[in-house]
């Protein structure tokens, strides 16, 4: 964590500022358990105000950096449109986003404030080709990807075909919430299916949509890639995902100061699990005696989420996508997402110290401890520099 040497220790009542959209149910949320934990209510730093540069820290405050998403103006703010179901503009977001995030941590750390998230662990996590090559070098299991750079539909699918890979993710490298997604299967020349959430205009702009659709001619799958490629995109194996009621399932476990305190099946009908994309949550007893039954333990998918957290030391809290395969057997990192903590009403796991938490009063909890560990690190990198 990006912390000050002027943080409080454990047991002080903490003051609390968030990088937030004011009215975005992450930042009631928070501000709900970090009263519920009998300290102050938080102070929010809207993201508009951010991004004008019209805000400040005081010393001694635990600054939390949100999403800035689902605010219409900061959308624009962002990604310079006013129309924030557009899929493109991923790569001007990130470039604005990013730099606001280091302006944020620099900010609080000349203020003696201290941020929740380092600005590079951010970065890399909303890079999926950056956070998929950090984990890969790490050792943690993520599905084969290709390399490099594609100059548009036609040396994509050589690739494809070079790499042996006959159905694929193709994702937006700074996208977020299957924002851009395509499940693509290719079985031959001329053969061609993309699952998708995009909708395609006739004049050849991506919109978002709710509603999970199917491309088959290879001309809309090939302008559909054509426009998600300026931006940048990661393409990895589709590895087959287990299932759970018939339905396609993977898990969503939340670490919070480098432990795994929450997790959520999600299951669906479509490759995309999200759950505003029709996705449910599934069944967490299931999946653990499903796993058992296969032959692994549950403590090993919660060590690998660990593992892809322990990647990113710098942040309090991630969000790690994990996909398990050939039915429940093997298991490998999809994601790790800066903001992956949404997950209301689910409380923490047995045994990871957050029994009877939400994801908020977690971070919560585990500030004090995680302020005063940086301290002392921080303390003893002065003295022997």
């Amino acid at each position: 964590m990006s912390l000050s040497p002027s943080s409080p220790a454990p047991g002080t009542c903490l003051r609390f500022a968030v990088v937030g959209n004011p009215e975005n149910r992450r930042t009631t949320m928070f501000a709900d358990a970090v009263r519920a934990a009998g300290h102050a209510a938080p102070r929010v730093v809207a993201w508009r105000d951010v991004l004008r540069g019209q805000y400040a820290f005081t010393r001694g405050e635990l600054v939390r950096i949100d999403s800035p998403g689902e605010n219409v103006e900061v959308d624009r703010l962002l990604r310079g449109t006013d129309d924030p179901q557009r899929v493109e503009g991923t790569a001007l977001w990130h470039r604005r986003f990013t730099a606001a995030v280091r302006e944020v941590a620099a900010t609080a750390r000349r203020a003696g404030a201290a941020a929740s998230a380092d600005p590079e662990d951010v970065a890399v996590m909303f890079d999926k080709r950056r956070c998929h090559a950090r984990l890969a070098a790490a050792g943690v299991p993520v599905p084969p990807a290709l390399t490099g750079s594609f100059s548009g539909w036609d040396e994509l699918r050589e690739q494809l075909r070079a790499a042996r890979i006959a159905r694929a993710f193709v994702k937006p490298a700074h996208g977020s919430s299957a924002s851009g997604v395509v499940a693509l299967e290719t079985a031959g020349p001329g053969r061609v299916k993309a699952t998708t959430s995009v909708e395609r205009t006739p004049d050849g702009r991506l919109y978002n949509s709710l509603r999970v659709r199917q491309y088959t001619s290879e001309t809309e799958v090939a302008a559909l890639v054509d426009a998600l490629i300026p931006d940048g995109i990661h393409v990895e194996r589709w590895l087959p995902k287990a299932s759970q009621g018939g339905r396609a399932a993977d898990l969503r476990v939340v670490v919070v100061a480098g432990r795994a305190t929450h997790a959520v099946v999600r299951t669906s009908r479509h490759p995309m699990t999200n759950l505003h994309l029709g996705g449910t949550r599934g069944d967490l007893d299931a999946a653990r005696a499903a796993i058992r039954d296969a032959g692994g333990s549950f403590a090993d998918v919660l060590h690998t989420a660990q593992r892809a957290a322990a990647c990113f030391p710098g942040t309090l809290c991630v969000g790690v996508d994990i996909l398990p395969a050939t039915g429940w057997r093997r298991f490998s990192v999809g994601e790790v997402n800066a903001f992956g903590d949404l997950l209301p009403r689910l409380t923490g796991l047995p045994g990871s110290g957050a029994e009877g938490l939400d994801t908020y009063a977690a971070q919560v909890a585990a500030a004090p401890a995680a302020v005063w560990r940086a301290e002392r690190e921080e303390h003893h990198h002065d003295i022997t520099a």
